[in-house]
């Protein structure tokens, strides 16, 4: 395990088996000013999360000890923090299992640095985006039955009490809150939340299984949502808020 002995940005950790992958991204990031540690098995990742509370998680799926299913569960269990997988699994339904766990995006191995610093980027964006809406109170708070949304802290209760959102499902929520009545194809919330276009039609299955979490959290009936529609043949859309 390695860190960086003078944080400058961001702390960055990097899981995965392969060294010559933990070099080549440890050296990268730093280069962009990242603070960087690393692991090669899940145990020792779970360990190091747990001891410098990076601000977001590179993990691959296939490693000995834990696998990354059950790092990003584990973490998820007590933790917001943004995770992006790495698989090099072929079948989309591995792929769609890390995104169910909790995991933000995933990336395919092999991939290109470039492409994983630009969802770093993206994601660590999103998170941290604090922004006013037009439209919305100026308290930030949205009130919906049992449900309300402080978009100023970016936090959801339900029932008054607190409903764990991962930043990405808060930035998909506020996308949609924001824009109540309007819908959206899948390929433009990918553009504006996870910041890149989709160049196959698996990676919208990114913003659907966010939709599907988002209905588990918020829905009284996930199957038959009140809140979070789907467009039919077009995307998703929020209900139109009633105007008091």
């Amino acid at each position: 395990m390695t860190s960086e002995s003078v944080p400058t940005k961001e702390t960055i950790l990097i899981v995965d088996d392969e060294l010559s992958i933990r070099r080549i991204l440890k050296t990268r990031l730093s280069i962009n000013g990242y603070s960087v540690i690393s692991a090669a098995d899940g145990e020792d990742a779970l360990s190091l999360f747990k001891q410098y509370h990076p601000d977001l998680v590179v993990l691959d799926v296939m490693m000995p000890k834990l696998d990354g299913y059950g790092v990003c569960q584990e973490i998820r269990q007590y933790s917001d923090v943004p995770i992006i997988m790495l698989t090099a699994l072929g079948d989309i339904s591995d792929r769609i299992t890390g995104l169910e766990l909790g995991a933000d995006d995933y990336v395919m191995k092999p991939f290109s640095p470039k492409e994983l610093e630009a969802r770093i980027r993206s994601v660590l964006r999103r998170v941290e985006k604090i922004s006013t809406h037009q439209g919305i109170p100026n308290s930030g708070i949205i009130l919906l039955g049992l449900i309300r949304i402080d978009l100023n802290k970016r936090q959801v209760f339900k029932n008054n009490e607190r409903v764990r959102l991962t930043g990405m499902e808060f930035s998909l929520l506020e996308l949609l809150l924001t824009r109540a009545g309007e819908s959206f194809s899948r390929a433009t919330i990918l553009q504006d939340v996870w910041g890149y276009t989709p160049e196959r039609h698996v990676d919208t299955r990114v913003v659907d299984v966010h939709i599907s979490r988002l209905r588990a959290k918020l829905e009284d009936d996930p199957s038959n949502p009140d809140l979070i529609l789907t467009a039919r043949g077009t995307g998703y859309l929020f209900q139109k808020i009633s105007e008091a």
